[in-house]
């Protein structure tokens, strides 16, 4: 497919998905794009925002064009009519939502901002894509961090990286999301930042454990150092790269969900470590955080490749193992350096 984003020629884009990615998203490319189709299986939410120009549940302060946004619960009608979708859909909910497209999207043009592997598939987004959907890899292109919905929404300077298989898939779209706040990052590496996205997620959660049972500062500095060479470790044993880790779609997106408060799967780790159990730090949260499906899903995939994990495995044992957040995590400070 041949993409091209100009003044006289933008395409029809498609936003799945109604969170706080979402709809910091729609804040982008209402910016730059005419009209913006919006896929929200929640009809009363649909109201609400046409009505109030917000989003009830998510980034509720920002303020919406809707002038420019056409919203529907029906994705077929969206999807048919778009040349690009854009997936922002936790991944715990993507075979569901994504199953009820029916029409052929293979000749479309696939964003994924979805920071999560499918789960039970041990599949990223770009894998999934390319093989439930038929969409070839070159027709796909991943929009990762370092970068939170909240500080988008509040105009802060903030970095994505886009990743396609051609540096000229990854300048177009990067494009759409143009504004005098982001900087665009351009990768190749498409699995390098898909799976340096999931990672982080669990090592955040990593971080919010040991937060939770009472450790500072200096050990989540070395904790976080040792996070990155592990994340390191597993992308250039599992799929060997000329990938410099310390860029900022690696290392700065680790960074910033490790540390910001606005990280979900910070936050999700620090109830672990005070003692709530996975499903009552779900519940508590009423949020997704991305890190535990991925915490099972690197540990099962790492069965068969046998890379040295031992903070991704820590972090596994305690979410689904019921293994002790304290031992596991004294385990781990003796594997450190």
């Amino acid at each position: 497919m041949q993409l091209t984003v100009s003044e006289k020629n933008m395409p029809n884009v498609v936003v799945i998905g109604n969170g706080s990615w979402a709809t910091a998203q729609m804040l982008l490319l209402t910016r730059n794009l005419e009209n913006v189709s919006w896929f929200i299986r929640d009809a009363k939410m649909i109201d609400h925002i046409k009505r109030y120009k917000r989003n009830p549940r998510y980034l509720q302060t920002a303020k919406l064009d809707t002038d420019k946004i056409k919203m529907s619960c029906d994705i077929n009608l969206l999807v048919n009519d778009a040349d690009i979708i854009i997936i922002a859909v936790p991944s715990v909910f993507c075979k569901t939502i994504l199953g009820e497209i029916t029409c052929n999207i293979s000749n479309k043009f696939i964003v994924s901002t979805t920071k999560g592997i499918i789960p039970d598939e041990h599949l990223t987004m770009s894998e999934y894509m390319n093989g439930q959907f038929n969409v070839p890899f070159s027709n796909i292109c991943i929009v990762s961090g370092p970068c939170h919905a909240e500080e988008i929404a509040l105009q802060r300077l903030s970095y994505l990286t886009f990743a396609s298989k051609t540096s000229e898939a990854a300048e177009t779209i990067a494009k759409l999301y143009a504004a005098s706040f982001v900087r665009a990052v351009i990768s190749t590496d498409v699995y390098g930042t898909e799976y340096g996205a999931i990672l982080k997620n669990i090592y955040a959660v990593g971080v919010g454990i040991c937060l939770g049972l009472g450790y500072g500062d200096n050990f989540i500095s070395v904790f976080t150092a040792n996070a990155h060479r592990e994340m390191k470790r597993f992308l250039n044993e599992s799929y060997p790269s000329k990938r410099n880790t310390s860029r900022s779609s690696y290392l700065g997106d680790l960074l910033v969900t490790c540390y910001s408060n606005f990280s979900r799967n910070r936050t999700f780790g620090i109830l672990i470590g005070k003692g709530y159990s996975p499903e009552e730090a779900i519940a508590e949260m009423k949020m997704i955080a991305e890190g535990y499906y991925a915490a099972r899903g690197i540990y099962e995939i790492n069965l068969r490749l046998n890379i040295s994990m031992p903070i991704a495995e820590a972090v596994y044992k305690i979410l689904y193992t019921q293994a002790s957040a304290a031992k596991q995590m004294e385990q781990v400070t003796e594997e450190l350096r």
